[in-house]
């Protein structure tokens, strides 16, 4: 179980994801599709509750055309 402040973490990191996906126009499930995930762990990660890992960090980042910083940018 995460600690309050690595949910913290997640929850912020998460957050930013949903934010990016919005601006771009994509819903969870087109952003999951173009990047390879299953709409419900794309779901989970926007909502802060899955440690992801830098693999699935790079491809969100490359499906959303962005560089990888660009998502620790808040």
């Amino acid at each position: 179980m995460p600690s309050q402040k690595e949910h913290e973490i997640q929850r912020r990191f998460g957050s930013r994801i949903r934010e990016l996906r919005q601006k771009k126009g994509l819903s969870q499930e087109g952003l999951a599709l173009a990047c390879g995930l299953d709409r419900t762990y794309v779901g989970s990660v926007e909502r802060g509750e899955r440690n992801i890992s830098l693999v699935n960090i790079h491809r969100i980042a490359s499906a959303l055309g962005i560089p990888v910083k660009v998502l620790f940018n808040a």
